[in-house]
This record gives structure tokens, C-alpha cells and sequence, in this order.
């Protein structure tokens, strides 16, 4: 198992003037410390306008400053939002290729479509093709890391000249690719291309063993043709995190928090009616979680109301929400139940609600104390027997994949070309 921590800084009201200053400055110890204690990733979302839920707006700024302060640990987008009016390609090419090269080839590349109207709509960007402009933009980025120089598109929503996009990255042939999925459909789209799978849905491991036979399966049929110049065939599961020897502390640290994340994401994804700069996401919250059944010990439905779909929903939600918030042999279980399934990566989100930044660093140290060395034995042979198994895959995957090849051999740009316009890219 290799293990990360995800960060979408959140910031709960009310605010005083140094919130978000100190919020990043104790996510950035918290990576060193994680770093000193031997986890593997470090994950930070990207997220428009979602006050309270996520003021995390520039990941590239956040992982480049936490690339000066750690060696070791991998420095990944999750995601990159990749419709091009919000991070046009080049732009993406050009910052990833960057931050890889000053971090020595760390950077694990996340993606994904965007989703609330809140955040795409401020660009422009039209929910119903958010899709097709995702996979457009991928294909480009990939090409422009990888071709020297990237020899143009012209797509539905991409089109750009002839020009040597630089830098280029320091892994090659581009950094690992991943991309964001919360449905089974969206993780069978992953492995038909060829990505790593971030499960952001905090499922069961009997859930996870679906998923990832279903994942794996399609990464070894011929239906894998991978966007990417490789395949990164990984599975990731995320789920809200605080461990301490004594259960009821681990709650009393953790619930609301866990809690939080998720009345806030139903307020900008399923209910809220939000008044940029005006409303409270948690005063609200603490006014109306009891009937959502985020508190600490909910009113359980009677057994007729728990056969409905909608107690049944708020049951799922309430048991997801706790089952990374425990002891040390509660959290021991949990993992062991994921590996088992064959999940790759388990993702703790530690920095939700009002989490206090004295506790997530005392769960990370007991984490990695008295957790982390089972699941880290032995770890690096069975990677190496997973590569071997999957190299023939990879190699017919790969070989699927069909290549742009246009000669621009004789393209030439003058001050007066590009004073007066570019021919096409074909030229």
C-alpha cells in the first residue's frame, strides 16, 4: 500500500485576517512532517469560488512550495481542472514540466473536468461538453510534454500553432496520469484510458473490490487505449482521517470535521442556494446538520423508514464519514480490508472543517508509528510482481494508441508571420 494525504483547504467561518496565511503555512508542516515520516503523496485539489469548502485555487503555487521542503514525497495535482477557458493546456504543460524538474521528478498528474456550476460557470465553460473538453485538453497536454516541438491542434476546443512547449518534464516520457472518478463509470473510463483512478466517493472496501476488479479487468483487455504515453495503473481510495488511542477522542477531534466536508459539498453540489461573500456554510451547518444526521450519535430511522432510499443514503454517508476517524487497530483494519480488495493508495483528507493542526500532527506521527510499517514490508516486491504481471498488458495497450505525425519541418514564424497570422498547423 502506499499511503497520502489530500489537501482542499478548507477554512470554516468566521475568519480573521491571517486564516488562509496560517492554513497553508500549517498544511506545508504537515507535508514535511509526512515527508520525515516516510508517506508517499501529497495531494492538493483544485477548487474555484467554493468559499469554506476549498480555498485551494493554485495548487501549482502550494506544491512548489512544498517541494522546497521535502525530498522524498510525491508532489500530486488532484486534480488539475483541465476545460481549456479555465487552465489552457500549454499553461498546464508548462507549469507541470516546471514543478517536476524543480522537485526531481516528483509530480503526479491529476485531472479532471470541473464540476459545480458555481466554478465552471464563472469561465464559461459549458457542463454539458465539460467531458469532451477534459479528454481534448489531456491529449494535448501529453503531446506537448512529449514533442519537440508539439506540432499543433486544431480541435473543437484546443487550437493552438506549432511552438516547442518548454520546459519539458524530467520523468519521461510525462508525468503519471491520473483522473478523478466518484462512479463506477467514470473508473471503467480510467482504465479504458490507460489512468490511474482517484476514487474521491468514500466507499466501503466490498465496494473498492467491484471497482477495482472491474478496473484492472479492462486494464488487461484490449479495450485499454491509453491517452497517456503510458499507463499508470493505480487505484486510489480517499476517506476523512483521525486516529488516537482512545475512539471517543479520535471523534471528538475528527467527526465534525469529516461532517463538515460533507454538508459542504451538498451545499454547492445538491442544495445550497449560495450568495457569493454573504452566506455562512457553517453557521448553516451547525444549524441544520442534525436533520441531515451529521452529529456525533444520529436518531437511527425506525425499521420500516430504513428500508427507504433516502435513510438508507444518510446511513451509507454517516458510517463513510467515520470509518477513517478511530484507534490505531480501528484504522489497522480498515487498511488491511482495502489491500485485500487490491486498492493501491489510501488517501487521508485530514484538513477538513476546523481540524486542529496540533491533532492531525499527532494522528500523521501515530500513524506512521504504529500503522504504516505492516502495510510498508515488503511493499517494493510485490509493486515489482504487479509490473511484471502487467508489462504484456501495457505493451498491447500502448501499442493501440494512435500518434499525431505532422511534419513541421518547414514551419517558420517571421516578425511579419506573426504580426499578420499563423498558416495552419499542418503547414
Amino acid at each position: 500500500m502506499r499511503f497520502g494525504l489530500i489537501y482542499h483547504h478548507q477554512l470554516p467561518r468566521p475568519w480573521a485576517e491571517d486564516s488562509e496565511e496560517r492554513l497553508f503555512n500549517e498544511s506545508l508542516d504537515q507535508i514535511e512532517l509526512a515527508d520525515n515520516l516516510g508517506l508517499d503523496y501529497a495531494w492538493a485539489t483544485e477548487h474555484h469560488f467554493l468559499e469554506e469548502y476549498s480555498h485551494s485555487s493554485a495548487p501549482e503555487v502550494f506544491l512548489a512550495a512544498a517541494a522546497a521542503r521535502t525530498k522524498n514525497i510525491r508532489l500530486a495535482h488532484g486534480i488539475v481542472s483541465l476545460p481549456a477557458a479555465v487552465n489552457h493546456p500549454a499553461r498546464v504543460a508548462e507549469r507541470l514540466a516546471t514543478l517536476d524538474l524543480i522537485s526531481g521528478g516528483r509530480v503526479e498528474f491529476g485531472t479532471g473536468e470541473g464540476s459545480s456550476q458555481l466554478e465552471v460557470g464563472a469561465f464559461g465553460v459549458n457542463r454539458e461538453t465539460k467531458k469532451e473538453q477534459w479528454k481534448e485538453s489531456l491529449e494535448v497536454i501529453v503531446r506537448m510534454m512529449t514533442e519537440e516541438p508539439f506540432t499543433g491542434h486544431e480541435g473543437q476546443w484546443v487550437n493552438m500553432p506549432p511552438r516547442n512547449v518548454l520546459p519539458k518534464p524530467k520523468q519521461k516520457p510525462h508525468p503519471p496520469l491520473w483522473v478523478a472518478c466518484s462512479a463506477r463509470k467514470t473508473i471503467e473510463m480510467a482504465a479504458r484510458n490507460g489512468l490511474g483512478a482517484l476514487s474521491f466517493s468514500f466507499i466501503t472496501p466490498e465496494e473498492a473490490k467491484e471497482w477495482v476488479d472491474s478496473y484492472y479487468s479492462l486494464i488487461n483487455s484490449d479495450e485499454c487505449v491509453p491517452i497517456g504515453e503510458t499507463v499508470n495503473p493505480n487505484f486510489a481510495v480517499v476517506f476523512p482521517f483521525m486516529v488516537h488511542p482512545d475512539e471517543e477522542v479520535a471523534l471528538d477531534r475528527g467527526i465534525d470535521g469529516a461532517h463538515f466536508f460533507s454538508y459542504a459539498l451538498m451545499h454547492y453540489y445538491i442544495f445550497g442556494e449560495h450568495k457569493p461573500g454573504i452566506s455562512d456554510v457553517w453557521k448553516d451547518f451547525i444549524e441544520t446538520r442534525a436533520a441531515r444526521g451529521l452529529v456525533r450519535n444520529p436518531v437511527l430511522p425506525d425499521d420500516d423508514e430504513l428500508q427507504t432510499p433516502e435513510a438508507k443514503l444518510m446511513m451509507e454517508q454517516i458510517s463513510s464519514l467515520r470509518r477513517g476517524i478511530g484507534t490505531p487497530e480501528q484504522i489497522r483494519d480498515l487498511i488491511r480490508r482495502y489491500k485485500a480488495v487490491g486498492v493501491d493508495q489510501v488517501i487521508f483528507s485530514v484538513q477538513i472543517g476546523n481540524a486542529k493542526h496540533e491533532h492531525i500532527v499527532e494522528s500523521l506521527q501515530l500513524f506512521a508509528d504504529e500503522i504504516m510499517p505492516e502495510f510498508v514490508e515488503g511493499r517494493e516486491d510485490r509493486e515489482r510482481e504487479k509490473a511484471e504481471r502487467l508489462a504484456l498488458p501495457i505493451k498491447e495497450a500502448l501499442a493501440r494508441k494512435e500518434r499525431v505525425s505532422v511534419d513541421v519541418s518547414d514551419y517558420i514564424i517571421t516578425p511579419e508571420l506573426a504580426a499578420g497570422g499563423e498558416p495552419p498547423a499542418s503547414a
